[in-house]
């Protein structure tokens, strides 16, 4: 690889993937590069101090409000007395007054069936709601008996463990108003609450503390998945479309640009590609965020298997980020945003603060970071080039025969000594002189002649490209032997007949 390839190489340092704050675990995009817990430790002072704020302002507003409570007595003490002289015309209006309940009755008495039938279609509103359509709640019922089959191991402090569960699911599920920022600040306080107590319950395991709270997220979870994930109140369908669009306006980017060391020619690397792929795409389909994660660390194992095979060497941060970008991009995963969004959100924030899944996470956001940001400056590009790949009138990899890399097709754009395309100057459609005169009608002319010169120059490199390999094989022409049989005259006038049997020739027969 060349050294221009080498100054183009997306590199990552291990600070910006660690908690800006120092603490040692994995920070997170989402977070202003913060791991969970400096984040929350730095939201609930922001908290805090917004309650205090609102506190002293409801202090003032009270004050305000007695203020004037005090002197609306008083403005009524000055006019109790114009009050009194009208007590007898308030009197003569009141008697006025009986009256009326009575009409009110007599048209009352035909109005409670209809209260009646209002009611009765208020209870049975609920059954003709509930026959729409099957609920997706066999995944959940399964949850929720599994669950219990676990906390059953825990005897007393397992009854204890499903009843804050089990209270705090229906808590969740009655708030059908609540954003996303409080119901991740709900779900995450009670995470913590519940940690602190299994902390002090079983002290010094915290391998049987990990594995209760990855049950509880998962019971959790389950149930609460249509009211957390993509959230009515949030933004990320959005983002979802945008990010799509971002990465379908990207597909020209190729290996050779990321300088990715993966060689897709490669059988075991193709298929560990197609393997990553699958999996990142897979991770919609889980509905719990440990099932998430598992997938995106899958993902990356393959990436990092597919990086050893291509170099026979170990895989480093800055072959692996490349590489997770380019499967990003060549997967283009639905919802990504969404997934992201929800594992940051309602996952158990251990989980994330450390360990092979809170790393090869922290390295996916990184990835989508790097691909809603990247410009011409990102990829060593010039502006007119990335405007020119983005908007589809020209290719970095356009006189790329298909299944071939830029290394296999030296000898297509001048022999061995060729530059690969990810090392050099982008390739474009039809390269344009400066000195060549510019405008509309140029340019249209210019595109109308585009295929017919692309396809001559593909023609013309890939007859130069089979002469090459003709020429390295050094074929010689075979000479006939002596004696040997010489070629068959099967369709020739003078053919030689001998051995043919005589033809059939009619016969009469005398009646």
């Amino acid at each position: 690889m060349s050294s221009h390839a080498e100054h183009r190489r997306i590199r990552v340092d291990h600070s910006a993937l660690v908690c800006k704050k120092g603490c040692g675990y994995f920070g997170n995009p989402a977070w202003q590069g913060l791991c969970s817990k400096c984040w929350r430790e730095d939201n609930q002072h922001a908290r805090s101090k917004q309650v205090e704020e609102d506190r002293a302002l409801a202090e003032r507003l009270q004050r305000e409000e007695e203020a004037a409570y005090a002197s609306g007595q008083q403005r009524a003490l000055s006019e109790a007395s114009a009050t009194h002289l009208g007590k007898a015309e308030e009197k003569r209006m009141s008697q006025k007054s009986r009256s009326v309940p009575t009409v009110k009755k007599f048209f009352g008495s035909s109005s409670k069936p209809t209260l009646g039938r209002d009611a009765t279609a208020a209870q049975t509103k609920p059954d003709a709601s509930g026959s729409l359509g099957p609920q997706p709640v066999v995944e959940s019922d399964q949850a929720t008996k599994h669950f219990i089959d676990f906390l059953k191991t825990l005897q007393k402090p397992g009854r204890d463990i499903f009843r804050q569960c089990h209270s705090f699911r229906h808590s969740v599920a009655y708030k059908k108003d609540l954003g996303a920022e409080e119901l991740t600040e709900s779900i995450q306080d009670f995470y913590q609450s519940l940690s602190d107590h299994l902390n002090t319950l079983y002290k010094g395991t915290p391998e049987r503390v990990e594995v209760v709270m990855d049950e509880v997220e998962k019971y959790l979870t389950l149930h609460l998945y249509e009211q957390t994930f993509c959230p009515e109140s949030s933004d990320d369908e959005v983002k979802d479309l945008a990010i799509q669009k971002r990465i379908r306006d990207l597909h020209w980017v190729t290996v050779q640009i990321l300088c990715a060391p993966l060689n897709e020619e490669i059988p075991a690397v193709s298929d560990t590609v197609v393997k990553a792929i699958t999996d990142i795409i897979e991770m919609d389909s889980r509905r719990v965020p440990r099932d998430k994660l598992r997938y995106i660390t899958r993902c990356s194992k393959h990436i990092i298997h597919g990086v050893r095979r291509t170099k026979r060497e170990a895989a480093s941060a800055d072959d692996f980020l490349p590489a997770l970008i380019y499967v990003v991009l060549k997967a283009n995963p639905p919802r990504l945003h969404s997934n992201i969004q929800y594992i940051t959100r309602f996952s158990n924030p251990g989980r994330l603060m450390s360990g092979e899944d809170g790393y090869y996470f922290t390295n996916l956001c990184c990835a989508v970071a790097f691909i809603e940001k990247l410009d011409a400056e990102s990829l060593n590009l010039s502006p007119e080039d990335f405007e020119l790949y983005m908007s589809g009138q020209a290719s970095p990899d356009r006189l790329l025969g298909p299944g071939r890399s830029s290394s296999s097709s030296s000898s297509l754009r001048g022999g061995p000594g060729a530059e690969p395309a990810g090392a050099g100057a982008p390739q474009t459609r039809g390269r344009r002189d400066p000195d060549l005169p510019t405008g509309p009608g140029v340019q249209q002319e210019q595109s109308l002649h585009r295929p017919e010169r692309d396809l001559i120059e593909w023609s013309d490199g890939m007859e130069r490209s089979v002469q090459d390999v003709l020429e390295g094989l050094q074929l010689e022409p075979r000479s006939p032997e002596t004696g040997s049989q010489p070629p068959s005259t099967i369709d020739s006038e003078n053919a030689d007949c001998e051995g043919l049997p005589p033809p059939l020739q009619p016969q009469v027969f005398a009646g």
